[in-house]
């Protein structure tokens, strides 16, 4: 292992200095490495500013201070060009960050000629053709540190309450939301299927391991054009044995107030930059309001919406619901024929189904979708042939109900559905790098 002393890393770090690590080196001469995002002149001073992921800097180029042609290519140097920057850091409350370089030197490394995504409005249709440069913009790195977080607080937060993260395949035999949605390929002459969910597969890993949860993209093949709408997301999903319905919607409720407060926390700064108000965010804090299914149609009644009893909920419903209420709220006990096959029923009403949806509020929708699992198995085998879903596919599904069953429950949260509700973005297509829309692939 090599363990390097404080002066060593000093001496490191002073070869390269990140934007966001400016602070530390205030009065020192540092080298800042990234891409031009912008510049401006003001009589002899050049201002330059400078990307490198972590923040943006400004650069200060005064002719007096440099030699011709280096301020010459402070006057040119093109948008997105890569550059060395090599200066002095100082303290000033009116640049970015509260700190900007006093340059000495500017060495380009690449000369970038007619950027496309200038100062002017672009379409999105643009914007999503050149997704690999739009994420270079101030609003999508936001966006981005933003997930970065999400995803480190989910871990911990599972992590914490001593789940263990087990990965599921992405190839599989059987579906589990349903076959309308599978994208369907060839596994070496069999038919095998891109992951709905790893749910099935955590249902096993907690008959081994008690509390478990997958993090992993998964794929519908859904043909809905709709603002919450991808064909590849990401979902985190936890797995627990002995638990029942009640046991995770407070868990769900904990969840999704620990992974706010650690945007709250920890980019604040970037939802300032995405002028996310953090007042309902602020409120985000358990318990949250549940209603029964039935509830809930009465209130969509009530609001006019023709909505008949039975159907699952669309966005428009959704939408509506969520903005009857300041936090997240917790809708359960759906009609069981419009859930799938694995939903446990309810003892009581058998035409009820124990499952449970979170939808984010300020009209945002479902984030969380989950219930308590059947694990009874002549039940289960009922349920695969009331869906017409092949029993062959299942076996290994069944053998957990052969071998040790008992209760569990689960549920899967999306992750660009959250990141969408928590940015307050006005499409899902901005929450993941590179979106795989109905019609679009590329890039």
């Amino acid at each position: 292992m090599i363990i390097l002393v404080d002066d060593e890393k000093k001496a490191l770090m002073l070869e390269q200095v990140y934007i966001a690590e400016m602070g530390k080196y205030v009065g020192e001469n540092v080298t800042l490495k990234g891409w031009v995002y912008n510049r401006r002149s003001s009589g002899n001073i050049r201002f330059l500013m400078l990307r490198d992921g972590t923040g943006i800097a400004q650069g200060v180029i005064s002719k007096a201070d440099v030699s011709e042609q280096t301020f010459e290519l402070a006057d040119r140097i093109p948008q997105e060009s890569s550059a060395v920057v090599k200066g002095k850091i100082r303290e000033d409350k009116r640049a970015p960050g509260g700190y900007e370089i006093l340059v000495s030197e500017l060495e380009p490394i690449q000369i970038a000629e007619n950027y496309p995504i200038t100062k002017k409005e672009h379409g999105t249709g643009f914007l999503m053709s050149h997704r690999h440069l739009w994420l270079r913009s101030k609003k999508q790195l936001a966006i981005m540190r933003i997930r970065n977080v999400i995803i480190s607080a989910c871990r911990k937060f599972f992590d914490s309450l001593g789940f263990l993260l087990v990965d599921a395949p992405i190839l599989t035999p059987s579906a589990v939301e349903g076959t309308t949605t599978l994208f369907e390929t060839d596994y070496f002459g069999e038919t095998a299927y891109l992951s709905q969910s790893g749910q099935l597969y955590m249902e096993a890993a907690a008959m081994a391991f008690g509390k478990v949860y997958c993090f992993g993209p998964t794929f519908r093949a859904e043909k809905s054009k709709t603002r919450r709408h991808i064909t590849e997301f990401w979902q985190i999903e936890p797995e627990i044995a002995f638990a029942e319905l009640d046991d995770i919607m407070e868990l769900a409720e904990k969840f999704v107030a620990y992974i706010t407060e650690q945007v709250l926390v920890n980019r604040a700064e970037e939802l300032k930059i995405l002028e996310r108000d953090t007042g309902p965010l602020e409120n985000v804090i358990p318990p949250f309001p549940r209603i029964s299914y039935d509830e809930a149609v009465d209130i969509l009644n009530k609001e006019g919406s023709s909505f008949k009893w039975g159907d699952d909920f669309g966005s428009p419903e959704e939408t509506l619901l969520s903005e009857k209420f300041n936090k997240p709220l917790l809708v359960h006990h759906y009609p069981a024929k419009c859930k799938p096959f694995y939903m446990k029923r309810d003892p009581q009403n058998p035409q009820l189904a124990l499952a449970i949806d979170m939808l984010a509020p300020e009209g945002y929708g479902e984030i969380i979708g989950g219930s308590q699992r059947e694990d009874d198995l002549e039940t289960i085998k009922k349920r695969i042939e009331e869906h017409n879903l092949p029993q062959d596919a299942y076996e290994w599904y069944l053998d957990l109900r052969k071998y040790g069953s008992v209760p569990h429950s689960g549920f899967g949260l999306g992750l660009e559905r959250t990141i969408t509700w928590i940015c307050k973005l006005p499409h899902i297509r901005e929450a993941i790098p590179f979106p795989r829309l109905l019609e679009k692939c590329y890039p």
